[in-house]
């Protein structure tokens, strides 16, 4: 099948898979205390210019939102995110399992905006009984967003100058971040971000490792004994070095920023050529999340010629939005081949 239904299908970039068999019976300490963690920590604090910055490798996206956002509050405190959020849709109520109420916001296009923030907080502390309700404790959002938009520049700016005013932290979750910030309406560099938040992740799961993730506080501003809570929390793996490996791979020579670009590329290709079809877009997402609003009739078509997507949304009785997913390891061919079903359902929906 032609599938792009998420941007982690395939298993890992070639040139990980063959550090990982040139180091494979190297006889190493665990748990992230191997040469290979230790240098990609430091080519990502070289990377994102904060050579103060601690570097810490987990196993996955849900467990690291979980590992970081239950260690950041306190017992009473919640986490503000954008109501299309990842933590308060799709993780199986990982964070309220924590003990941490997500507390939403509006999102607009997957995005939250500084004066909604603003105002949530502003009301919460005139609300005289508020020492009686979740306390707003840190503010999540992602980059890119589940919508395959970005914050620009000013928007994590202003948002991350309502943070400081109430003295909580900003949370980035970067699952996709090398899809974000090589896209060419990005206006943020990985430097950038980093001096503006106070925690974040680099994805590695869907960004050409087989798993994984690198947690990055800027300021080395980790809470106590954040090592001890990665483990209590199941998201330490004792072999440390096989992370390690995978993001000194990424980390070396741009890679990690290299395989990016490709998947925007195959992304900008499909949005390019599906709009001379005639198609029309959910919405304008500049990265590798493409949402194409099709015919019931089409979308049924393109399963049964074996294009797989995923079913994100229905608009009106006729008519859904299928998101297409590009990655590190999307191919050209395999492309080609989508954009000829795609074409033929076209046609056969106006004849």
């Amino acid at each position: 099948m032609l599938l792009f239904t998420c941007d982690y299908l395939e298993g890992a970039h070639e040139k990980i898979l063959q550090r990982l068999a040139e180091t494979n019976l190297e006889k190493m300490p665990g748990y992230e205390n191997d040469p290979y963690c230790i240098s990609a920590a430091e080519k990502i604090r070289a990377a994102c210019e904060c050579p103060e910055g601690s570097v810490f490798f987990t196993v996955g996206g849900t467990q690291t939102n979980a590992v970081v956002i239950s260690t950041m509050l306190q017992s009473c405190e919640g986490v503000l995110a954008a109501d299309t959020g990842h933590v308060n849709v799709h993780e199986a109520g990982a964070i309220e399992y924590t003990g941490h109420k997500v507390l939403s916001l509006p999102a607009y296009e997957g995005k939250m905006k500084a004066p909604d923030l603003k105002d949530y907080l502003v009301n919460f502390y005139k609300d005289p009984s508020h020492e009686h309700m979740v306390i707003p404790g840190m503010v999540y959002l992602s980059y890119p967003t589940e919508y395959g938009t970005l914050y620009t520049k000013k928007e994590l700016t202003d948002i991350y100058a309502v943070c400081r005013e109430y003295q909580i932290p900003l949370y980035v979750d970067g699952a996709r971040l090398g899809y974000g910030l090589m896209s060419a309406a990005a206006d943020l560099t990985l430097p950038e971000l980093a001096r503006l938040c106070d925690v974040f992740y680099i994805g590695g799961t869907k960004v050409g490792a087989l798993c994984g993730e690198a947690v990055v506080f800027p300021k080395g501003n980790e809470p106590k004994y954040f090592i001890t809570k990665i483990k209590q929390r199941g998201a330490m793996l004792a072999k440390g070095r096989l992370l390690g490996v995978q993001f000194d791979t990424l980390f070396t020579d741009g890679l990690y920023f290299k395989i990016s670009a490709h998947a925007i590329g195959m992304a900008e290709m499909l949005k390019r050529e599906l709009k001379d079809m005639g198609y029309t877009f959910y919405l304008d997402s500049p990265t590798n999340q493409q949402f194409l609003v099709l015919t019931d009739q089409e979308a049924d078509t393109l399963t049964a010629k074996g294009a797989g997507y995923d079913l994100f949304a229905r608009v009106d009785e006729n008519h859904v939005v299928c998101r297409f997913c590009t990655s590190w390891a999307t191919r050209e061919e395999d492309m080609r081949e989508l954009l000829q079903i795609l074409k033929e359902c076209r046609l056969a929906s106006i004849s």
